[in-house]
């Protein structure tokens, strides 16, 4: 059967025939979730706890949209958009949250030199590590766009800011205001609030709102969440460099939000790798799903992630996390399945998320490479050849011998025909 444009497969199925192969409609349920909060966002001045959240866009950079997230809700609004308090969730569920934070916008450019008073409001919000009475006026009523597509993120309402207030002193760490005042580069402050303990979201919050750095700037938050993890990463994995081996073949196992992750941890030197695969059904699966990847060795990597965007960083972080914590070092492949049942794209949270939840679910130790990757195999819906094919970390890293011996033939030699 020839397939058909995913709009003439809309038009026809109209969300109750599931004819798409998934078990929810993701426009259906974005309509569903869009209903709900309308009522509460019917007008123009809102006054709310913001959880405190800003959002910086990157379209037109370096003339951007900046403003802050505000519910109709007082009170403890920090679940709105804290992903550390969403593993127990569901999609819907993020989707609801995401709806009722409503966005003022305004235009800034992001060399923050005259900020104004509003730029400053918003700059302080992004400093509290608690909610923040706020109020904000809108020039019209905000709206909540229900793109008609599958593979659009979860966005809240919003409209043209023309004023916005906190009406109550933010709580400010003192640690925060030392590293915004003090002429620190963004590394070193990125850094300094990671190891007293700071989340990477705060970090994220207050890099996007252009408060880090010697010359301060506004970052867009999608590039903020990679800069961040990027460098925590790359600090990370210089230290961990200086650690022994662990001492066996490790694979951990878990199922998060619609995604599978497999974790193998090999007894060699340092090198990370993602695998990565949309099955048929998924988001962006096809009726031949292929492997994409990135990976580094012990040196890192000497250019932008090509494949895995920042899937890669956020994975990696993690993993690193965790190799820090045992003072060991390995090899490292993490296998990501993304299946139909992930039906709205939520950020790379989730797999930051997915793969720490992975880790602490150990399956097994194994003396040989050949049991570990048994065991991963049989977890995995995608053909386990296809990941060994495209892996560089399994392949040009691995001992040729032992996939060998593992699949019963040469997979360089079955590429080859």
């Amino acid at each position: 059967m020839t397939e058909l444009f995913n709009s003439k497969l809309c038009a026809i199925c109209k969300g109750r025939k599931l004819l798409c192969g998934r078990p929810t409609c993701p426009i259906l349920e974005r309509f569903k979730v869009a209903r709900s909060v309308e009522g509460k966002l019917n007008r123009r001045h809102l006054f709310g706890s913001s959880p405190p959240s800003i959002f910086v866009g990157e379209y037109g950079y370096p003339k951007v949209r900046i403003g802050p997230l505000v519910p109709p809700i007082e009170g403890e609004t920090s679940y709105l958009d804290n992903p550390l308090k969403w593993e127990d969730k569901t999609i819907r569920d993020i989707l609801y949250y995401r709806s009722l934070l409503v966005m003022g916008e305004i235009k800034a450019d992001v060399m923050v030199r005259k900020s104004g008073r509003v730029l400053d409001e918003v700059q302080e919000l992004a400093m509290s590590v608690k909610p923040v009475d706020s109020e904000i006026l809108l020039k019209k009523r905000p709206v909540l766009k229900v793109i008609p597509s599958e593979f659009a993120p979860p966005l809240g309402p919003k409209a043209e800011l023309l004023d916005f207030e906190l009406t109550e002193n933010p709580r400010i760490p003192r640690r925060t205001d030392y590293v915004v005042s003090d002429e620190l580069k963004s590394e070193e402050a990125i850094m300094r609030l990671y190891n007293w303990g700071f989340d990477e979201y705060y970090t994220i919050r207050l890099l996007s709102a252009g408060l880090l750095g010697i010359e301060k700037r506004l970052v867009p938050t999608r590039w903020s969440i990679t800069a961040v993890q990027d460098t925590i990463g790359r600090n990370l994995r210089r230290e961990i460099l200086h650690y022994p081996l662990i001492n066996d073949y490790e694979v951990y196992f878990y199922r998060f939000l619609g995604n599978r992750y497999a974790v193998l941890l090999m007894p060699e030197t340092y090198a990370f790798e993602l695998l990565e695969v949309w099955l048929k059904g998924s988001l962006f699966g096809s009726s031949e799903p292929s492997v994409i990847h990135d990976y580094e060795d012990f040196r890192g990597r000497r250019e932008y992630v090509k494949e895995t965007a920042g899937a890669y960083h956020a994975a990696r972080l993690s993993v690193l996390e965790a190799l820090r914590e045992r003072r060991r070092q390995a090899r490292v492949v993490v296998f990501r399945e993304v299946t139909p049942e992930y039906y709205a794209p939520v950020g790379v949270w989730q797999i930051r998320l997915g793969v720490k939840k992975a880790l602490g679910n150990l399956i097994g130790r194994f003396e040989t490479l050949n049991e570990a990757l048994d065991a991963i195999r049989r977890r995995l819906e995608h053909p386990f050849e296809k990941y060994l094919e495209r892996s560089y970390v399994l392949g040009h890293l691995a001992r040729q011998r032992t996939l060998d011996e593992w699949l019963g033939r040469d997979i360089y030699r079955l590429k080859g025909r």
